[in-house]
């Protein structure tokens, strides 16, 4: 099965205007309808070939049976749809992007012809096949004019093509062609095809074949953007998803010549042909040329000094190029394809080119001009402006050509003209920084020359702001400062200035170029304020703030410690002698506020914070309303845990391997209370051997870190006088507050092996390995019932021995 895929054709006639060079009669479909030309459309189910042509389209009769008049013919049996249609109206196609009517190197067509549609049938057969798919074709007879075979007698077509990706074999894929016929054999060098190749790694009728995307690379194919509008095909008799397998190639450009052909008749056809299984489309644009006089170079005849320019020929299928430009131009890319991009000097000569392959040797020459390109030179004048009122001069030097207009741009992206083409302008009363820039053109050849931009800044209107607080008192001898702060301003401090009367101002000296200004020490009242600036703007003042003098001594008091540094849960102690001052408090409360009779005033207060906190001490003195404010940092160290371990048992003659650990990172000091028995009391992990007069030993273990803080913990050893054994419960009482677990109690066993419960019907109800654990009287979350049970215990004692014993138990409930 074949999809074929449809094609764009421009036809170039040679540049000869006699009557034996002429292209025949609406070649180009400059008529706007499809006269002259043969038509038809059908279906494939049967395979691509003259079978599938049903429905013919005559072209020495009028439409609707004929193509005399006829702008559009439907798909075959689909009315409504157009399956051919002159196109007259520029547009671009939805899943290339591409112009529907093409403009190549400067060479505009302003017809073309749109071969196929989206549409597509579907089959009844087991794989969605059978229906055959769209077929439709225009042919053109021509009767080559007579002449010398030597003379040529080109035409050239363009063709742009979209093809959805069949995943059949190749010969099954949408299909697009051109065939160049005479009435006994078919012209191969001038017949090409075009299609999505795949590996054929599928049986013929079947999907899934593997797209040789690389190949349709470089055939100039590209994955469209947009998914096909039909629904891919579900075996099971829904529909799938709309994929995107739609590929697109763009306008392309192919000649043959038929001088060989002189006085006789040739026939050229084009095709688009949907897949034969007909589940997937093809549709072409085809442009013809109405130029059949020889190879024509496309590309600019003028062009400007130092230009990157690009000159093609149509191209012809199996050629080798030769192209020959003026000795001093810059080939930018290879000669030996139909394009080419070369640099351009101030020389300029003939470009030209041969093309040959077995149908065709063709040459063609322009001869190019060229002019010197504008030079836009030097934009002069960048400055800085306040806002508001300003002006601002540019100038423009050393450039070449007539100014166009300047552009203007507050942010470097949007430029907007201006319409002056003189050398100089004048900017005024900007109030947003802007740049500018000067296009300077030389005809319509060359393209204009911008120069680079000029810059206005233009710097906001200073603004003073104002200072907080706007008013304040200050005691005799305060020595904490009052702090203002600017704010609300615009431009950067020059300086603080004070005033004693409002009038005469003098600066700080030195100068304090900051938002903040610390006031203290001051004998009367004065007003503060700040001088700003910004950029070139005039320099402001702020709104005053007044600073008022008040006799009263400020409070004086010492304190000691400043910072201190304590354990978790040990107290620190704040000691203060206040020399100036009425009352006191504590911020948080420490002891309730205090009055002082008399100075000098000295006093301790112990706190136990549990965290690092802060403790303020505020001290006023009548008649000035300002407080002294104290701060006594205190930290608290982590409470520092200890972990003696779990309460234990052992026998007469066990070695006890006791072990304490420290919340603290340590390295931290032990020790051990009482040290019967202990190896070595003021390590963390002793080892005690017990007698017989040992019964039960309770431990406390002190840890104490590098600060000094401590923290104990305890651990109860019981010592039995007695083999290594294990001992177990005859009964328990789940769901109570005591004896609520069942568990085995070893004494001098080092490892627990299994201790296993099991019900009166054999079923384990419990299982654990660890020393401890115990059972408690459920299975899965479900209590169990009271009555009898079977247990079994195996350990290890400390020398190696095993210990296995098993009984009965009574679960009471």
């Amino acid at each position: 099965m074949k999809c074929r895929l449809s094609v764009l054709l421009l036809f170039i006639c040679c540049r000869s205007f006699s009557q034996t060079q002429a292209c025949p009669v609406n070649i180009d479909f400059a008529s706007g309808d499809l006269t002259h030309w043969y038509a038809y459309t059908g279906n494939n189910g049967a395979g691509n070939g003259p079978t599938a042509i049903i429905q013919k389209y005559d072209s020495n009769n009028s439409a609707p049976s004929g193509t005399r008049g006829a702008k559009t013919l439907p798909e075959f049996n689909l009315g409504s749809v157009p399956g051919i249609q002159v196109i007259t109206t520029r547009s671009n196609d939805p899943f290339g992007g591409f112009p529907t009517i093409p403009t190549i190197n400067g060479y505009s067509y302003n017809y073309s012809i749109l071969l196929g549609s989206t549409s597509i049938t579907r089959g009844n057969g087991m794989n969605g096949t059978g229906g055959g798919g769209y077929v439709r074709g225009v042919s053109y007879s021509i009767s080559v004019p007579p002449g010398p075979a030597t003379e040529p007698y080109t035409m050239t077509y363009a063709y742009a093509m979209v093809l959805e990706n069949g995943t059949h074999i190749s010969s099954q894929q949408p299909v697009i062609s051109a065939t160049l016929k005479t009435p006994d054999s078919v012209i191969n060098c001038a017949s090409p095809s075009y299609l999505l190749p795949t590996f054929n790694n599928v049986t013929e009728g079947g999907r899934g074949a593997t797209l040789d995307s690389a190949a349709a690379k470089r055939n100039g194919f590209s994955v469209s953007n947009q998914p096909t509008p039909n629904a891919s095909f579900d075996p099971n008799g829904g529909t799938g998803g709309n994929l995107r397998d739609v590929w697109t190639k763009g306008w392309t450009e192919v000649t043959f010549d038929l001088s060989a052909y002189r006085g006789r008749k040739v026939s050229l056809t084009i095709e688009a042909d949907n897949c034969v299984p007909g589940g997937h489309f093809a549709y072409a644009y085809i442009a013809i040329r109405n130029s059949c006089a020889g190879l024509m170079i496309s590309g600019d005849s003028l062009v400007c000094y130092n230009t990157a320019v690009t000159y093609s020929v149509p191209a012809l299928a199996g050629a080798t190029y030769n192209w020959i430009v003026p000795g001093t131009w810059t080939l930018l890319s290879a000669d030996t394809s139909n394009i080419i991009q070369v640099k351009s000097t101030a020389t300029g000569g003939a470009v030209s080119v041969r093309e040959q392959n077995s149908c065709a040797n063709l040459t063609d020459t322009i001869q190019v001009k060229t002019l010197p390109s504008p030079v836009a030179g030097n934009l002069e004048g960048s400055t800085a402006v306040c806002a508001g009122e300003n002006s601002s001069t540019l100038n423009l030097f050393n450039y070449s050509g007539v100014i166009g207009n300047w552009l203007s741009s507050t942010d470097s992206i949007d430029w907007s003209p201006i319409p002056d083409i003189t050398s100089v302008y004048i900017a005024e009363n900007l109030n947003t920084t802007t740049l500018y820039k000067v296009v300077v053109g030389k005809g319509t050849v060359c393209p204009p020359d911008t120069s680079i931009a000029a810059k206005i800044a233009v710097d906001q209107k200073t603004v003073g702001g104002q200072i907080d607080p706007p008013e304040a008192t200050l005691c005799s001898g305060q020595t904490a400062g009052e702090i203002l702060n600017l704010t609300g301003n615009t431009g950067s401090v020059q300086n603080w200035q004070y005033s004693a009367d409002g009038i005469t101002w003098l600066d700080l000296n030195p100068v304090n170029a900051s938002l903040t200004n610390t006031v203290k020490g001051i004998t009367e009242s004065t007003q503060y304020r700040t001088i700003d600036k910004n950029g070139v703007c005039p320099p402001d003042t702020s709104a005053p703030a007044s600073i008022a003098f008040n006799p009263v001594a400020f409070p004086q008091a010492s304190t000691t410690p400043a910072d201190t540094t304590i354990c978790f849960g040990t107290p620190a102690s704040l000691e203060a002698s206040i020399d100036i001052g009425t009352s006191y408090t504590w911020i948080p409360a420490i002891t309730a506020s205090g009055n002082i009779s008399s100075t000098p005033f000295r006093f301790v207060n112990q706190v136990t914070p549990a965290a690092t906190s802060e403790y303020v001490l505020r001290v006023l003195n009548n008649g000035c309303p300002n407080p002294l404010l104290d701060t006594f940092d205190v930290e608290v160290l982590a409470k520092v845990v200890v972990d003696a371990g779990r309460d234990t048992s052992v026998v007469v003659g066990e070695p006890l391997q006791l072990q304490a650990y420290s919340s603290d990172a340590g390295p931290d000091l032990f020790s051990w209370l009482p040290a019967t028995e202990l190896s070595d009391p003021s390590i963390a992990n002793p080892v005690a051997i017990y007698s017989f007069g040992d019964n039960l030993i309770k431990y406390t273990v002190k840890a104490t870190n590098a600060a000094g803080c401590s923290g104990q913990g305890s651990i109860t050893v019981k010592i039995f006088k007695t083999k290594p054994d294990i001992f177990v419960p005859n009964a328990f009482t789940p769901g109570l507050a005591v004896n609520a677990v069942f568990r085995p109690i070893p004494v001098g066993i080092s490892s627990l092996q299994y201790f296993r419960v099991y019900n009166r019907l054999g079923q384990l109800v419990y299982n654990t390995t660890a020393i401890g654990n115990g059972w408690d009287g459920s299975l899965n979350g479900v209590p169990q019932a009271s009555g009898g049970y079977v247990w079994m215990v195996k350990g290890t004692d400390y020398t190696g021995s095993p210990v296995i014993k098993n009984g009965t138990m009574v679960l009471i409930r």
